[in-house]
């Protein structure tokens, strides 16, 4: 039977990327974003490769809006094993300035969205006895960002998040990861905040030991990994695809 994934953010950067290596993999993907004029050009990308995706439009945080696109998923994919919360938000405020509503704001899309979301898709993993939760947390969660402290604490709590579920669901055959990126260009959000940058693109490159940024790609290869048959032994862990920039 073929493995079903949701994937989140995924009209762009690094979730299109996700979406992309997993069909390529051989799992039908459904691709969620707001934007879903971009999904639907993610799908066609897809199925023009031979694989099957499903164009989906919701938001992470609306429990609504997200068990109608779940349930479209399962009716026309299958039942749904795999799940990549990688969409969410970023922003830069002085902790000075940061209102009620900014942080309010940030952890309702990140943090509740990533709660709304893998809760509504458990009950397909623990029929299945096997799944696959990977969540796309941030670098910044593990050094701290100056400027983007309400960013920072909503990624930490995920990797608090991907820790605890992996306890709790390890016995019903579900493996619960995190991947926090480093500096990964050409996505939407580096886009966003390069002028914002504290230092220039050649100094940037120079303070990674691999000298060089990310692509959405390389998130894409570790995430195929940690959703595989392969790494069934692996959860809670955070797997750091950040060029070195991070050593644990």
């Amino acid at each position: 039977m073929t493995k079903v994934a949701l994937v989140t953010g995924a009209a762009a950067g690094i979730g299109k990327a996700c979406a992309m290596r997993l069909a390529r993999d051989g799992i039908a993907v459904g691709i969620l974003d707001l934007a879903v004029a971009d999904c639907q050009r993610v799908v066609a990308e897809i199925e023009a490769a031979g694989g099957k995706a499903l164009a989906l439009q919701a938001s992470i945080a609306d429990r609504g809006q997200m068990t109608a696109a779940i349930g479209k998923l399962r009716e026309a994919l299958g039942p749904l094993t795999i799940v990549v919360n990688n969409a969410g938000m970023t922003g830069m405020v002085p902790f000075g300035d940061l209102t009620d509503e900014q942080w309010d704001r940030m952890l309702e899309i990140n943090l509740k969205g990533t709660f709304i979301v893998t809760q509504l898709a458990l009950p397909d993993m623990v029929a299945a006895k096997w799944g696959r939760i990977v969540n796309i947390s941030s670098s910044s969660a593990q050094t701290g960002a100056a400027g983007m402290v309400h960013y920072s604490a909503s990624k930490g709590a995920m990797i608090s998040m991907t820790r605890s579920l992996a306890q709790e669901l390890g016995p019903l055959g579900i493996t619960v990861n995190n991947i926090p990126p480093g500096t990964i260009m050409n996505t939407i959000m580096s886009e966003a905040n390069r002028s914002k940058f504290p230092m220039s693109m050649d100094d940037l490159v120079k303070s990674i030991p691999v000298r060089r940024t990310g692509e959405p790609e390389d998130i894409a290869n570790a995430c195929a990994w940690l959703v595989s048959d392969a790494s069934g032994y692996v959860t809670g862990q955070t797997i750091g695809v950040n060029g070195g920039r991070v050593a644990s």
